[in-house]
């Protein structure tokens, strides 16, 4: 019996202190606001704070993205203005360049008052080991001709105009292997002819050939242009000497000629239209 009294006492004591707390809850919930919504409320504390957390996160994806947006149009400004200052820096490059390309015609028009030139902009290049030739955007509209000569700003001889249209012209370089121009070593006054050759195209170089068997020429020689025949101006600059060699025969000389045109990186020709034959 006493065991029994034990057993449900300890029972019915377990059972009082639950319901003292659940009154006490009760109260508790009384005194503050209704006791349903408080449950609801703890039940949805959970989910608010992860809407909470989901909504931050979004928020931050939304501005990471719309950063993201304003860096990548900032990027696309700097490259535009990069590009803009670049093509700024180009054209003042040309602009110098062209500065001294005219300074330097006005010298040769100083010293070159009987030739008439025609400045013409090269469009189209044919450089190969069969030909070397040039096309400029004058032509007999401009007053250009077949036989008409094409030099530098610096006077230096870069071929002959072989074809002639109406705004377009082809110049075969000194260098092509059907160059063929009589020439004159300036400083001993040999005659010769300046002709291309097609073992030498490739470096650029061309021969001055008929030099007779011993020959007043040197490694250095400038030679020029003769002027014979009235064909092409006299003393134009075609190119320096660097090699005197033996020809296939052993029966005369024949030189190597640098030219003094850079053929490779011209721009810009000046086409004697006219020049007055001086004796």
């Amino acid at each position: 019996m006493k065991r029994l009294l034990t057993k449900y006492g300890v029972i019915v004591l377990s059972l009082a202190v639950v319901i003292a707390v659940i009154l006490s809850v009760m109260t508790y919930f009384s005194t503050t606001s209704a006791a349903l919504p408080n449950v609801a409320g703890i039940i949805a504390s959970p989910f608010r704070a992860a809407g909470a957390a989901i909504t931050s996160q979004v928020e931050e994806w939304v501005d990471y993205f719309t950063e993201f947006d304003a860096l990548k149009a900032e990027n696309e400004e700097l490259r535009q203005a990069l590009a803009e200052a670049e093509a700024s820096i180009r054209q003042a490059e040309y602009d110098r360049e062209e500065n001294a390309r005219l300074r330097e015609l006005l010298g040769l028009r100083e010293q070159r008052r009987d030739l008439t030139f025609e400045s013409a902009r090269i469009v189209e290049r044919d450089y190969s080991n069969w030909s070397s030739m040039i096309t400029v955007n004058k032509g007999t509209s401009h007053g250009v001709s077949v036989g008409d000569c094409a030099i530098t700003e610096a006077g230096y001889l870069v071929g002959v105009v072989t074809e002639a249209g109406l705004n377009w012209s082809t110049v075969r370089t000194v260098i092509d292997s059907e160059t063929s121009i009589g020439a004159l070593v300036f400083r001993s006054g040999a005659n010769a002819l300046a002709q291309g050759d097609f073992s030498l195209m490739s470096q650029g170089r061309l021969r001055l050939e008929y030099l007779g068997a011993d020959p007043d020429v040197m490694t250095g020689d400038l030679v020029v242009t003769a002027g014979l025949g009235d064909y092409y101006p006299s003393q134009l600059v075609i190119g320096y000497v660097e090699e005197v060699a033996a020809s296939d025969d052993g029966l005369s000389q024949y030189a190597v000629i640098r030219p003094e045109a850079d053929l490779e990186n011209l721009e810009q020709v000046f086409i004697i239209t006219d020049f007055t034959i001086v004796d």
